[in-house]
């Protein structure tokens, strides 16, 4: 009976050791930071070239070179993000507008949306005017002190760029539109195999625990007269109890490695959010 007794309080004692699993930023926060889009008033040029003549890896090459100067790493081009940019520069000549937002409400988060980007910090420059090349554009952007904080900004990582000549009201122009992001893989997502393996062994712990409560039950039936049968129980019932904890002690391990990884990604997400 001590025995049986014993390795109850062994079942007892480690059924409530598993730790709390961290929880990584939530939907909610991530959404509240994509929210925050440096979008800085939209730039007319002042002065028209009739020679006038843009393109998107002259824009890139330019803005990077003004990062070089200023000791920052330049910004890989971004294809989700060249598409982005795309649709805006059409949108804006197709609407016949010059702001961030659409008439119907679409910005730059919708269009990154639209795209697949996923972003933890992103911005928006925009130009239109005749200017007379790229060298040119990207200056105009740098004497600009919202566009220059963009070019700058040391947290981006990736750039897209559109340049599309077309009308606007009656009058042919350049349209120029710089997408900058911090892309949501640069902080390292916590593994979901390991989730997924807590939450399989977290049911199989239940799973066991029902048994352990099912043979307790049984053994407390056994009259002392069956001591055999109650002898075979109690070593089944101590078996059961070393599986047991020997998976807790498992499940304890791969919940630590979870949550250092859940607590690097929230460190990272916090460092470079704005």
């Amino acid at each position: 009976m001590f025995f049986r007794e014993d390795v109850i309080n062994i079942y007892d004692d480690l059924s409530t050791e598993l730790p709390k699993i961290e929880k990584n930023y939530s939907n909610i926060i991530i959404d509240e930071i994509k929210k925050q889009i440096s979008t800085p008033p939209p730039l007319k040029t002042i002065t028209e070239d009739t020679q006038s003549y843009l393109t998107r890896d002259g824009v890139i090459k330019w803005t990077n070179n003004q990062r070089s100067k200023n000791g920052l790493s330049p910004l890989k081009e971004n294809k989700k993000l060249n598409a982005s940019a795309e649709i805006k520069a059409a949108d804006m000549l197709k609407g016949q507008y010059f702001e961030h937002e659409s008439p119907s409400g679409v910005g730059a988060g919708d269009l990154f949306l639209k795209v697949g980007y996923d972003y933890i910090a992103s911005g928006e420059n925009l130009a239109m005017g005749n200017f007379k090349d790229d060298q040119i554009l990207v200056q105009a952007w740098m004497d600009s002190s919202g566009h220059r904080a963009n070019i700058l900004n040391n947290k981006y990582q990736e750039i897209g760029v559109a340049v599309i000549e077309g009308i606007f009201e009656g009058k042919k122009v350049w349209m120029a539109v710089q997408h900058f992001g911090l892309p949501l893989l640069s902080c390292p997502s916590p593994s979901q195999s390991l989730k997924t393996e807590i939450e399989t062994n977290q049911g199989k712990l239940e799973n066991l625990q029902n048994e352990l409560k099912a043979m307790e039950d049984e053994i407390d039936s056994i009259k002392r007269r069956q001591r055999d049968l109650y002898m075979q129980k109690v070593e089944e019932y101590g078996n059961l109890v070393i599986q047991y904890n020997t998976l807790v002690g498992e499940t304890k391990k791969i919940i630590n490695a979870y949550n250092a990884q859940v607590q690097a990604f929230n460190n990272c997400i916090e460092a470079v959010s704005p």
